[in-house]
């Protein structure tokens, strides 16, 4: 069964940092992009970096450049999102998509071309 599952949202002060993980479970994620997407209340789904599984190369949304950092470790089938930094701005539940690419481009930011989706993780930063 193709899973992908995140973890590692919760709470945390505004300048605090956190760590979110997108394991992917029955596939190998070789030859695709991966990104991480987050949706506040009442917004829409936004991108916020991608990188390709094969080659390594991100991109990042404008509002995130500088604080957050993706990577990804292909023996543990997992992706990371390293978010430092933290805004209240930042508050949404994150999740992480699939799809199949040898190399990311800044479109892999667009969520309306992935089609493998996680359940999602909160992120809250308040004070």
């Amino acid at each position: 069964q193709v899973q992908l599952v995140e973890s590692g949202g919760g709470l945390v002060q505004p300048g605090g940092s956190l760590r979110l993980s997108c394991a992917a479970s029955g596939f190998t994620l070789d030859y695709y992009v991966i990104g991480w997407f987050r949706q506040a209340p009442g917004k829409e789904r936004e991108g916020v970096s991608c990188i390709s599984t094969s080659l390594g190369n991100a991109y990042y949304a404008d509002s995130v450049k500088g604080r957050f950092t993706i990577s990804r470790d292909k023996a543990k089938n997992t992706v990371y999102l390293q978010m430092n930094s933290l805004k209240v701005e930042d508050t949404a539940v994150y999740y992480c998509a699939t799809v199949r690419a040898y190399s990311s481009g800044r479109f892999h930011l667009n969520p309306q071309i992935y089609g493998n989706w996680g359940q999602g993780t909160q992120v809250t930063v308040s004070s």
